[in-house]
This record gives C-alpha cells, sequence and structure tokens, in this order.
C-alpha cells in the first residue's frame, strides 16, 4: 500500500520520467476526433467514458469532436489501493439510458490486462447498441491477460505503472497534464 502524500517535494518524487507529453496527447486526440466525425455524422452518438480514469480524455475528445453527440458514464473498478489490477470488477456507476439507440463510442484511458474492458464490452454489447467502438488513450499489450483490441488507440506503451491525465496512484496524479511513469521507490 502506498504511503499517503504529504508533501509537494514528495509529489514531484513519485514522477519518474515522461513519457508522452501534453502536446503529444492533444495531437493524436485532434485525429482521433477527425475518426469519430467521419464516422458518426448523421448518426446518433453516444461517448462513453469510463470513470474515474478517462474524465480528462472524455473531455478533451468531446471537445474536438464536431459532429452531435451526447455524453454518459460508467465507473468501474478495479484497481483499489495500489499499482496492480485486482481482477475483480465492480460497477459503480451504470450507464442511465438505453443504448439501443446510439452508435457507443466507449472512451477509455488504458487497456491493461484487459479484464476491466472484457466486461465493460460484453455487458454493453448484451444491451444492442447500434454499434460498439473502443477508443483507449493507451493500450498496454505486455500485461494483456484477457484479449481486448481497440479499434483505435492513440499509445501504445511498455509495462510501466503510468500515471496522469486522468491516470491515479490511489487516487493521486490525476491532474498532471501529460503521461509519466510511476515511481514506486520510496
Amino acid at each position: 500500500m502506498m504511503k499517503p502524500i504529504l508533501s509537494t517535494q514528495d509529489y514531484q518524487n513519485r514522477i519518474k520520467t515522461i513519457l508522452i507529453t501534453e502536446e503529444e496527447i492533444q495531437e493524436e486526440i485532434k485525429k482521433v476526433a477527425v475518426k469519430i466525425d467521419a464516422l458518426y455524422d448523421g448518426r446518433p452518438l453516444l461517448l462513453v467514458g469510463i470513470l474515474k480514469g478517462s474524465f480528462v480524455f472524455m473531455a478533451d475528445v468531446c471537445r474536438r469532436v464536431s459532429v452531435p453527440c451526447e455524453v454518459a458514464f460508467m465507473r468501474v473498478q478495479s484497481y483499489f489501493d495500489g499499482t496492480v489490477s485486482s481482477g475483480n470488477l465492480k460497477i459503480l456507476m451504470d450507464l442511465d439510458r438505453d443504448v439501443t439507440k446510439y452508435h457507443v463510442v466507449i472512451l477509455e484511458d488504458i487497456i491493461d490486462t484487459g479484464r476491466t474492458l472484457a466486461e465493460v464490452l460484453k455487458l454493453l454489447k448484451e444491451r444492442n447498441p447500434l454499434s460498439l467502438t473502443l477508443v483507449t488513450l493507451l493500450d498496454k499489450p505486455d500485461r494483456r491477460v484477457v484479449e481486448v483490441k481497440a479499434d483505435h488507440t492513440l499509445f501504445t506503451i511498455p509495462d510501466r505503472f503510468v500515471i496522469g491525465y486522468g491516470l491515479d496512484c490511489a487516487e493521486y496524479y490525476r491532474n498532471l497534464p501529460y503521461i509519466a511513469e510511476y515511481n514506486s521507490e520510496e
């Protein structure tokens, strides 16, 4: 379990290295928004963010998409207090609408083991949306234990624990504007 961070210095010391800059993220978001616009122009579109990690990504993609869309959120949890997925998925907040009338685009922060997304995809497919597309900010294929493939991946990363741009470690670091490797050394 991670010790509570008590000072700004301790907080900064946990940032090992920046892997993806804010500028690189924004450039890739522009590209994926263009793809979404092309695919869903004139179609009922529902962007679904998986909370908490995707909230920054979701907001930036939503602002870049120019076609009419609605927004909804699900909240699922598989990391409970550290840097390793527990393997147990818990749905904390479900969608508040019938998805059968929408082309659903899931916006996810990271595909790691695939456990979380496999369950979310299964659940949403059973609800019969017009179509279901998965867009992920980060993909970490070296950690995959359940096969999940995104329709659009912005960045593929090595097997490192990452923070920033919505991703956390014990609820810290979501506010960083970039993706960084977490320094677990105390």
